[in-house]
Order: structure tokens, then sequence, then C-alpha cells
């Protein structure tokens, strides 16, 4: 009797569990993953206020507030415009010839309420985590023209530079139907942004700074830094949220994660050191501003590479990253333009370094697995080849939509602050504030 009742529940379950099968198809929060990524995210908009705090301290007194507006510009503007159409255009399925992306359902985040991913981790985490990347992206670009631009003219900018330069770059590189993903076996390598980030913006603040003229003065004017103490202070918070900018990027909590933690942190050091040795062979001493470019240029050029090297190729890329950025700062005093806080000379040529000379350090079995996709062999040139088609098609683009960009914007709202405005500061003019009390310090 026993043995029969047991078979008929068994018998019972079965139907059961073929009628419905919701339970076992339901994918299940990662609350582990989703607590990291949530953590990333964080640490991601903790560089924002440090990059406000970082170029805040590089200008002029009557600038400090003005130039500090522009990171907190991006946090709105882009925290409003990201969710709204920048999710679907950066990662809905391909559109108009592959140029860009667009699912109806991904605006206004509206149809990933009750999304999970194979991550573990709700849509809305990842959502908010690529975000702010598209947020920091355009206030990179402030720096190369500080202390000459007018506020509308800078907001209108980032706005439709987020539309029509980041979401094409962001889903050609990083949507799984982009064509820099799907180019070789492997795709265009960029672990956590240096193309889709680093080399976008250090492009286009280039051709902005170039297009917009330099700050009036410069550079037979001297123009020293406000407080050296607060650009520290800011590299120290960007080095903090690099950890979530680049470990957050493996999207999951596991060996993945702590590789990307690690060379992050093996590649900043790098670049610092390689500064500092720098500078006591050209100069016999070494600066607080030359340390925090080297920290930075080492950040910038692991960033692309952060998933596939290890601590060694790592401490190469960082310190090779601050002999050409510093080389590229060095050409630019030589040639005269000005940018502004070498936006371009550590963000583009950072991103571009790291980019590229990934390849020559990435891990064997890396390797092997994409030869295995290919079909045959598949190495270091052919991986080089496919970098370098990344980074070219993402320069030309840049460069081509900003240059129509600011030449739109300067002949319509303006972009360029006038003499009076520009002379009288950013701070006073622009937002009726001074940074350091009632007195305007120039």
């Amino acid at each position: 009797m026993v043995k029969k009742l047991t078979t008929a529940g068994a018998l019972l379950f079965l139907v059961i569990a073929a009628a419905d099968t919701s339970w076992a198809s339901e994918k299940v929060t990662d609350s582990g993953t989703t607590a990291w990524m949530l953590t990333a995210t964080t640490l991601v908009l903790l560089m924002v206020p440090g990059l406000a705090m970082f170029y805040g301290g590089l200008v002029r007194t009557k600038n400090v507030l003005g130039t500090m507006m522009h990171s907190f510009a991006a946090m709105v503007i882009i925290g409003v415009l990201w969710p709204a159409i920048g999710y679907a255009l950066s990662f809905g399925p391909s559109i108009l010839g592959g140029l860009v992306g667009w699912n109806p359902e991904y605006v206004l985040l509206r149809g990933i309420d009750e999304s999970i991913l194979d991550s573990g981790i709700p849509e809305y985490v990842f959502a908010m985590f690529q975000g702010k990347f598209a947020i920091i992206a355009p206030a990179l670009i402030a720096g190369a023209f500080a202390e000459r631009v007018s506020f509308r003219g800078y907001v209108l900018f980032i706005a439709l530079w987020s539309v029509m330069v980041y979401s094409p770059i962001c889903h050609w590189v990083w949507a799984e139907d982009g064509f820099l993903f799907n180019m070789g076996p492997a795709g265009a390598i960029d672990f956590a942004g240096g193309t889709v980030v680093h080399i976008s913006s250090g492009v286009s603040a280039l051709v902005a700074a170039l297009f917009l003229g330099a700050r009036r003065g410069y550079p037979k004017n001297v123009m020293h830094p406000n407080n050296l103490v607060m650009t520290l202070i800011g590299a120290g918070l960007l080095w903090v949220g690099w950890f979530g900018f680049n470990a957050g990027s493996a999207v999951a909590s596991d060996l993945d994660t702590g590789r990307a933690l690690t060379v992050t942190q093996v590649a900043a050091a790098a670049g610092a050191f390689a500064w500092i040795i720098i500078e006591a062979i050209l100069y016999k001493k070494a600066t607080s501003l030359g340390l925090v470019s080297g920290i930075l240029s080492g950040l910038v050029a692991i960033t692309p590479a952060a998933g596939v090297v290890q601590p060694g190729g790592a401490i190469v890329i960082g310190a090779a990253a601050s002999l050409f950025c510093f080389l590229a700062i060095q050409v630019k005093n030589r040639a005269g333009y000005d940018d502004s806080l070498d936006a371009f000379g550590i963000h583009g040529i950072g991103g571009i370094v790291g980019a590229l000379t990934l390849t020559f350090f990435i891990r064997e079995s890396w390797m092997a697995e994409a030869a295995v996709a290919a079909g045959g062999t598949w190495g270091v040139w052919e991986q080089f080849g496919v970098q370098a088609a990344a980074v070219g098609i993402t320069t030309v683009y840049a460069a081509v939509v900003t240059i129509i960009l600011v030449f739109v914007i300067e002949k319509t709202v303006g972009f360029r602050l006038n003499e009076t405005g520009e002379m009288t500061g950013l701070d006073q003019t622009l937002h009726g504030e001074h940074g350091y009390g009632l007195i305007n310090l120039n």
C-alpha cells in the first residue's frame, strides 16, 4: 500500500511539474553579484565628483566653480538622457545598418522592470552601471576647453554628443550585435572603456579645443593651478573609483573580477612611478601634478586591457602610457594649441596606447580560445589589426561628428564665451558666484 501511494505521489508531482514549469525557467537574482555590481556602480559615480575636484584644482581661481559644474552637469543631463533613450540606443538591436541600436522597450527603462540577466543581476543594475560610463565620458571632454565656454553651449554639446557619438560607439563595441564586438574571433578588446570612453572623449576633446581656440593670453601668460591639493584628492577618488570602473566591467564577482582589480592597481602605480622617473631625469624633482598625471595615464591605459593581461603586462602598459602621455603633452606645448587640462594628452593617448599594446600581453589561454574560435591560428598581429581598426574607426567617427556639433552649437546658441566673460571668469559671469569667499582672485 505504501509503495502504491509513493508511486502515485511521484506521478502527481510529475503531472504538476509538466503543467507548470515556470518555476524551473525563472532567473534567480544572485545576491552576491548584485551587491558587488551595486558597489561598483557607486564607485564609478564617485569618479565624477573626483574628476570635478581634479579639474577644479587645475584651473584659475575665477573658474573653479564653473569647471566643477561641467562634471556635475554631466551627472544631471546624462543622468536623465541615459534612461530616457541612451540605454536603448546603446544596447538595443542594431538599426540603420548597425550604426546604432534601438529597442523601444528600453525607453525610460520601462521594459526591464522584471528583467534578470544571465549573470544574476537585475537589468536595472546593469543599465545604471553602464549609465555611469555615459556620464563620465562627456565630463572628461570638458578639460580640453576649460575656462572658455558658455554653460548653455556645454550642456547642449554633451547632450548631443552622448546621443550621436557615445551611444553609437558603445553599441559597436559592447552590444552583442555590434560590428566591433564581432570583428575577428573574439572582437575588438575593450574590457572597460578604453575605446568607448577614453579614445572617443579624448579625440573629441582635441577637436573641440582646436575649433574653439586657445584661452585668451595663452600661451604667453602662465595660468597656474589654483589648488593642487584639491587635484591630488580628486586623483585619489578617481583611483578608488576606477576599481568599480574596471573590476565591475566583469559583471560578475569571480576570478575575472579579481584579475581586473589587481591589474588596475598595478598599472596605476606603474604609471605614477614612470612619470616620477621621467621628471627626476629631466627636472631633478618630482611634482604632484606629474604624479597624478602618471596615475591617470596608467589607469586609462589598463582600462581596455583589464580583462586579458596579467600584472607583468599591466606594469609595462602603465609605464608605456606615462611615457607616451608625457610626450604628447610636450608636443602640445611646442605646437601651442590649448588643450587646457590635457584631456587628449592623457585620455586620448592613454586609451590608444592601452588598446594597442594590450595585444602583446594577452594571456595565453585567451589567445588559445581565440584561435579555436577562428578555426585555426590567431596570433598577436591578427588581434593587433582588429585593435588598430577599432581605434581608427572610433577616432575618425568621434572627430567628424564632434566638429559638426561644435560648429553648429557655436553658430546657434554660442559655445565660446565672449572676451569680457572669459576675463571676468566663469564663476561670476555664468553662475554669479565665487569659489573662495567674496574675493575673485586671478
